[in-house]
């Protein structure tokens, strides 16, 4: 046998586009499978030149699916740079918008990205892995997964104005403060959400059970952890400092954002746009770390929510208290995080100050340079802005979410890739496995949308020589 090489592209059921290249040598095994990250964007330059506060509704255009994390993080540096502090409320407020983004994004991921293949099977038919085989399968369940996603987005809508691309938190606060009868409506949708949260953790563990051999031989590999956390090192999605742990859970570092650049460098590789952060002490690769819900519930020792913290009991439980390292149990990390989101919405609409009408502080002081991190559904969102004293911006340096993991997803598919493809009669869906290495980390790759149904691929195989073998094409 001649060695060969297997392309797919694009990836689907992510935010984006990319590819995988799969090596195979003489003997049909895999040599190494690579992640391609096959685009550009561009932001950081063409934002220079632009004033600051226009920086929260420029940013969220790098994504059409978690424009709100693109929206606070701007927000937040541009707090920074102005030198100014928003007010309790306003702080509040944007807060539960972020737990509304939270709730649809990863609400999401869980039943219409990930669900077809946790539902329906890896290998079932591409024609109906994908929510409209969801739909025909189980359809209530279907319907209260949209019902979910609809709350998050109205949450967003209600205080951003639309629920893509909002137009609410400004530097030194938001520009509209929260109505009596919107946060009543907020309240009435929260029960029916929690339930279908709660349904969503009852199909993830019970799939767990009758696929644990999938889950312990799936991409599972030692990195570091890293996160925001509060000061008691417990779970924080809005504010806190950065922590991160090693391989065993030990804290190497607890840092405040501002200062992010003295603990975390990237790396670059020729055959791929997307950067490599690592840990700067402990250098590349060996300073890698995960960021998301795996990453997040492996930073942190405690839960401040009743019903997510009983979750979190169970999730230390799977590895006796150590860092869980399977990369399927990102899906179960993250409807822990959607649950606790729920709960930090009925925590942020009883607070008497969600309708407080001081949401804007103007009394600035301006420094000219300011970090805005945020936890965005797929992990630690940093923007970093530096301003001439006109406030227009010089450098701009974006280190985004799906960024921090591009190590891990690359290894979870190089493991995969060489776990379940062992011979030339290569099945769609060990290639679909081979995706959903990348899934699991539910990347955000540009603001792209797929439709629903197939997505083209078509998988070239060629030899040693490059000469064309064989040609496998789905949806094309």
């Amino acid at each position: 046998m001649v060695a060969q090489k297997i392309t797919i592209e694009p990836v689907t059921r992510i935010e984006g586009h990319a590819k995988i290249t799969v090596r195979l040598n003489e003997k049909g095994t895999v040599d190494h499978a690579y992640l391609h990250i096959n685009e550009f964007r561009g932001f950081e330059k063409f934002c220079e030149g632009r004033q600051v506060f226009e920086m929260p509704n420029i940013t969220p255009r790098i994504c059409g699916i978690c424009p709100v994390s693109h929206h606070l993080a701007s927000a937040k540096a541009g707090d920074a740079v102005y030198g100014v502090t928003p007010p309790r409320p306003a702080s509040l407020l944007r807060e539960l918008m972020h737990m509304g983004q939270i709730i649809q994004s990863h609400g999401m991921h869980f039943f219409e990205l990930a669900g077809p293949d946790l539902l329906l099977g890896f290998d079932a038919d591409p024609a109906i892995r994908n929510v409209a085989g969801l739909a025909a399968a189980n359809a209530d369940l279907t319907v209260k997964a949209v019902m979910l996603r609809k709350y998050g987005q109205e949450i967003i809508r209600t205080l951003g104005g639309r629920r893509v691309h909002p137009v609410f938190a400004v530097p030194g606060g938001v520009n509209k403060a929260l109505k009596a009868d919107e946060r009543d409506t907020m309240l009435k949708g929260l029960d029916e959400a929690i339930s279908t949260i709660k349904i969503g953790l009852s199909v993830m563990k019970d799939w767990a059970a009758k696929n644990m051999e999938d889950i312990n031989k799936f991409a599972v590999f030692k990195t570091g952890y890293f996160g925001l956390v509060t000061p008691e090192n417990g779970l924080e999605l809005y504010d806190g400092n950065i922590r991160l742990v090693n391989s065993d859970g030990k804290q190497l570092e607890i840092f405040p954002v501002s200062n992010y650049l003295d603990y975390i460098a990237e790396h670059v590789e020729s055959w791929t746009y997307l950067k490599f952060p690592y840990y700067k002490k402990m250098g590349y690769p060996n300073g890698v770390y995960r960021v998301g819900p795996l990453g997040r519930l492996n930073t942190i020792e405690k839960i401040d929510t009743p019903l997510a913290a009983e979750e979190f009991k169970a999730w230390k439980a799977i590895n006796n208290g150590k860092p869980v390292e399977n990369t399927l149990y990102y899906h179960y990390a993250r409807l822990i995080e959607t649950l606790f989101a729920a709960e930090r919405v009925a925590i942020l609409l009883d607070d008497p100050d969600i309708l407080s009408n001081d949401v804007i502080n103007t009394r600035h002081d301006f420094k000219g340079e300011g970090v805005g991190v945020i936890e965005a559904p797929r992990g630690t969102l940093i923007h970093h802005y530096k301003a001439n004293p006109n406030g227009q911006l010089e450098k701009v340096n974006l280190i985004v979410s799906t960024g921090h993991n591009n190590w891990a997803m690359c290894e979870a598919v190089d493991s995969v890739a060489k776990t379940y493809i062992t011979g030339p009669d290569i099945r769609e869906g060990l290639l679909n496995r081979v995706e959903a290495a990348v899934r699991a980390h539910d990347p955000c790759l540009s603001c792209s949308t797929h439709a629903v149904g197939q997505m083209p691929i078509v998988i070239s195989v060629l030899d040693a020589q490059g000469n064309l073998v064989d040609t496998i094409s789905r949806g094309a």
